[in-house]
């Protein structure tokens, strides 16, 4: 069974920063490639990140590209999701799920397993 779970959300100002981090309980992790999602009030399910197995290959939503950074470490079976020069619109839940794919995908019905998410705020 896989578990992930999220951590280090909280409310912020715009312009502030937050490193959400996703601790996994498979010892698989280093094969898994793995992404970020977020799901605001009333929204569907976005896609905000990926990154492949080696952390070699990531991709971005167009809407925090720039700002977010998405970064892996096996040893520690964790991912994290570096955020800065947030904004209001970023205030949502934000889960991590793991990949069935190996190659870079966008669509959250190619991941399986899900975390409970961690919620961000940022306030004007």
């Amino acid at each position: 069974q896989v578990q992930l779970v999220e951590s280090g959300g909280g409310l912020v100002q715009a312009g502030g920063s937050l490193r959400l981090s996703c601790a996994t309980s498979g010892r698989f992790f280093s094969s898994w490639a793995m992404g970020w999602f977020r799901q605001a009030p009333g929204k569907e399910r976005e896609f905000v990140a990926f990154i492949n197995r080696h952390g070699g290959n990531t991709q971005y939503a167009d809407s925090v590209k720039g700002r977010v950074t998405i970064s892996r470490d096996n040893a520690q079976n964790t991912l994290y999701l570096q955020m800065n020069s947030l904004r209001p619109e970023d205030t949502a839940v934000y889960y991590c799920a793991r990949s069935t794919l190996w190659s870079s995908t966008t669509n959250y019905k190619d991941y399986d397993f899900w975390g409970q998410g961690t919620q961000v705020t940022v306030s004007s």
